[in-house]
């Protein structure tokens, strides 16, 4: 569990990548060496892994970066529902990979049925549960992410668009479903931009007070930022500074993590095949060096490239660097697996039936550790 992760990365380091850290009957060191997380394989055995995961999209496809989401084109990542077999796809992950933490986005339309500050629909609500059930029995971490960009329908949350207490009844009812469950990670916003930082963080205070209120009182919730909640921008930009007022009920920021995306093509946009940079110098290094000295810690939940070799050298050498910062990195998902076709440029599409699947290039070469 990604909670149990967060305590490990955050003591002193003691045993090596790979090796036992915890178990039934355990004596030895239970911290792991930096860029290594403690990661549960079954209740006799423990050992030092990567926190790595994949997004496994599908729930979010029809969603518009102006907020708009046709509920029509969202294909679930589900065999039992006639789509990909996301179930089968982390299940490979994380018995061939070891990796052990995946993100599902969602439409907001999707979750409540296309009325704004409405109930989640039961129907819709049910067939996503089924990927939060399905990633829940692997023993990962999921992380529930809403995928609308910080808008509904063009409209931005808290400044002009639905209202605050429209965006916090969408989580106070997602934490009341999920709320007891203890590796559910809450991501409030995929990729908000072109918002106003300070109102932003209102909101997303709004949102963190209605999900501990809730009972979700241990979970992560992760932060997101303005420009696409990019790892370059995220300090520059005022989102750093604004989001580091957000407090849960006590006023503490425990398990308040931020949450960072960052390409390496040519734009930064994650659209192209090549990439051309780890993002070390210009990102993450000056990201990191903000969350050591303000005491915080970031995920980065989006990253990846194309199955080329530039990407494999570029990607690994950026998750290595995150790897090794891990008292400020909880680690990385790769974007995307689920329902894209194997053609999408930035596939991680495992081939293949659920008894033998074959990664693609690049999640061999960079993720799968």
């Amino acid at each position: 569990m990604l909670s149990s992760i967060l305590v490990a990365l955050c003591v002193s380091a003691h045993q090596s990548g790979y090796g036992q850290c915890g178990g039934k009957g355990w004596r030895g060191a239970t911290a792991c060496a930096s860029g290594y997380t403690c990661t549960r394989s079954s209740v006799y055995f423990s050992h030092c892994l990567p926190t790595t995961g994949v997004n496994i999209a599908g729930f979010d496809f029809g969603c518009g970066t102006d907020g708009s989401d046709t509920i029509a084109d969202a294909a679930p990542p589900l065999a039992s529902l006639g789509g990909a077999d996301g179930a089968a796809q982390m299940s490979h992950f994380v018995k061939d990979d070891n990796l052990n933490i995946f993100r599902l986005p969602v439409g907001w339309q999707y979750l409540v049925g296309g009325t704004l500050g409405g109930p989640l629909d039961s129907a819709n609500f049910a067939k996503y549960d089924q990927l939060v059930q399905a990633c829940l029995a692997t023993g990962a971490s999921c992380i529930i992410d809403i995928h609308n960009y910080a808008r509904w329908n063009g409209g931005i949350i808290g400044q002009g668009g639905p209202t605050n207490d429209q965006f916090t009844d969408l989580w106070r009812q997602l934490a009341t479903k999920y709320g007891n469950t203890s590796n559910i990670i809450f991501g409030l916003m995929n990729e908000p931009h072109d918002v106003d930082i300070t109102q932003w963080a209102s909101t997303v205070q709004a949102a963190v007070t209605a999900i501990r209120k809730a009972g979700a009182t241990t979970q992560i919730i992760l932060l997101p930022g303005n420009d696409y909640t990019s790892a370059g921008a995220f300090v520059p930009n005022g989102s750093a500074a604004a989001l580091a007022k957000v407090t849960n009920l006590d006023g503490s920021t425990t398990n308040l993590v931020f949450d960072v995306h960052q390409y390496l093509d040519s734009d930064k946009s994650g659209t192209n095949a090549e990439c051309v940079t780890n993002n070390t110098a210009d990102a993450f290094t000056p990201l990191a060096t903000w969350l050591r000295a303000n005491n915080r810690q970031a995920l980065n939940t989006e990253t990846g490239g194309g199955n080329v070799a530039s990407c494999e050298k570029y990607l690994c050498e950026q998750l290595d660097y995150l790897n090794a910062n891990s008292d400020v990195y909880l680690g990385y998902l790769g974007w995307a697996a689920g329902s894209f076709s194997t053609s999408y440029v930035l596939s991680e599409v495992p081939t293949g039936n659920d008894t033998s699947m074959k990664d693609t290039a690049l999640v061999k070469a960079c993720i799968a550790r």
